[in-house]
């Protein structure tokens, strides 16, 4: 029995090890600020943001997909493709309105976790959040961890401090980090106030808290940290046309990636699923229509 399980362990190893050859990098963390509009990065305070932009890649011009609301946006993020295809289309989308072009053994459309799963059954992938329509749209059967923070408003640096703990016990491979806001203040005090402006810098301290973290796990020289956002918005809301609502930031930085600073190149949401299954050298599903960055790479 010992002998059974000790070669289970080796061949689960090899097989990672294998795989991790074709890898840019061993750990990515993906953060997402939600309702997060590219307009308000040059006025914000984010030190922690911005040291990730000088040591990397960004555009501030990635588009969201139509309409510029949540789950539409997080799902194509998550999914490498448009709501044409994966079929949720609204701000609080649970299931399809449309049917799934395709959809994988858990029954949902492809995701960039289940891909992972997929290629590397041992791999430790994580979502934390605190808006709980984000847990509809992660295929959970494929996450080994998932888990709401509490109310923002009662504990506000929740996940924050969830998500520390949870990289620097397990140092998973691959983790999504969904805050929801500075969305939330801008549905109430509205959109470039000076209300959101002090809620992105707060979120810089999480931000600076995760870095942190990865850090302290002894996995920072080997990770790739992504900050982006699903959405804009304009006074009050989102859901629209205008630029406020579409433009978000892509930051990208870490083990393999050109310090490079802005980058031209046309972006779209479902280009980061895309851009993270090639970090770990996955095939993508064909239903997806996403591209990778691929020259934010050395």
């Amino acid at each position: 029995m010992k002998k059974n399980r000790l070669f289970a362990i080796l061949i689960a190893f090899f097989t990672f090890s294998c795989f991790a050859q074709n890898w840019k990098a061993d750990h990515v963390f993906l953060i997402g600020l939600d309702g997060w509009g590219a307009y308000s990065v040059e006025k914000a305070e984010m030190p922690n943001v911005k040291t990730l932009m000088d040591a990397g890649c960004y555009t501030l011009k990635k588009r969201s997909v139509l309409p510029s609301s949540s789950a539409v946006n997080w799902a194509s993020m998550f999914m490498g493709a448009g709501p044409e295809l994966h079929g949720y289309t609204e701000w609080g989308s649970k299931t399809p309105e449309l049917p799934s072009r395709v959809v994988n053994e858990h029954h949902i459309f492809p995701t960039i976790f289940s891909e992972l799963r997929k290629a590397v059954p041992d791999a430790e992938i994580g979502v934390l959040y605190e808006w709980d329509g984000i847990k509809y749209l992660v295929d959970t059967l494929a996450l080994n961890y998932h888990v709401q923070a509490p109310d923002y408003n009662l504990y506000p640096a929740a996940l924050c401090e969830m998500a520390c703990k949870y990289i620097t016990e397990k140092k998973p491979v691959l983790t999504a980090i969904c805050f929801d806001n500075p969305d939330h203040v801008g549905h109430v005090d509205g959109h470039d106030t000076p209300a959101y402006y002090a809620r992105l810098q707060e979120l810089d301290g999480s931000v600076g808290r995760v870095v942190d973290a990865i850090k302290e796990a002894g996995i920072y020289d080997n990770s790739i940290i992504i900050v982006t956002a699903d959405h804009g918005g304009i006074n009050k809301g989102h859901g629209g046309k205008t630029m406020q609502e579409m433009e978000t930031p892509f930051i990208i930085a870490g083990k393999n990636v050109k310090k490079g600073g802005i980058f031209d190149e046309s972006m779209m949401q479902f280009d980061c699923a895309s851009t993270v299954a090639f970090i770990f050298g996955l095939k993508q599903p064909q239903v997806w229509i996403g591209r990778p960055m691929i020259q934010l790479f050395k």
